[in-house]
């Protein structure tokens, strides 16, 4: 591993409540683990330095899910405020273990077919391109996991409301690698999503 691939780090968003659930999604299993182990057991293999996992809602019993996990956990007390208070908690707290970082890849715990190789991609794009921002790409247009780099951090802390780092994929595609991620397409709001989920992995796996 290069010395620079050293200094990225991973910020996952796993703080809401899961309304249209109606239980934690972050404790469904799937493939024998809970979204939010198999989310960050996957970033902390990849080559990134440092991972933060930004909780919310049910602190508690998910952090028990992690707590033995070389990562960072941070309590978003105002998760209800949509995912971009997450997301700047995350950047504060990654900032605060990580002060040379020079990059963070956003991503979501509820996108379980996302593995290592694709935190690693975006890392080896990242400096093979030297673009602001390298993201995944799906259903045509781009989306998370996206790596952010230091330059971009300000746009970030400016976020305001549920939207989280879509306004910044979407606004400036011209300064954007993007990777092609069918993968990342496969997240989880409803138990329907869990269902269809469950159903596709069966022919990859």
């Amino acid at each position: 591993m290069r010395e620079t691939e050293k200094k990225i780090g991973i910020i996952i968003l796993a703080a809401g409540n899961s309304s249209r659930l109606g239980e934690p999604k972050q404790l469904l299993k799937f493939k024998n683990q809970t979204l939010i182990r198999r989310a960050a057991e996957t970033a902390v293999q990849s080559k990134a330095e440092k991972i933060v996992v930004v909780l919310g809602a049910n602190f508690e019993s998910i952090k028990k899910e992690i707590e033995d996990l070389d990562c960072a956990t941070v309590f978003n007390e105002i998760w209800s405020a949509g995912m971009s208070s997450s997301l700047k908690i995350g950047l504060e707290k990654l900032l605060e273990i990580a002060p040379d970082i020079s990059g963070a890849i956003i991503s979501l715990c509820d996108q379980p077919l996302v593995r290592k190789k694709h935190f690693d991609e975006l890392i080896e794009r990242f400096f093979q391109t030297r673009k602001p921002i390298v993201s995944a790409f799906y259903n045509e247009k781009s989306g998370v996991p996206a790596l952010f780099s230091r330059e971009r951090f300000s746009d970030l802390m400016n976020l305001e409301g549920d939207r989280g780092a879509r306004k910044l994929l979407n606004s400036d595609s011209d300064n954007i690698e993007k990777i092609n991620m069918p993968e990342a397409a496969f997240d989880v709001d409803t138990f329907e999503d869990f269902e269809t989920l469950s159903a596709f992995s069966k022919e990859l796996f």
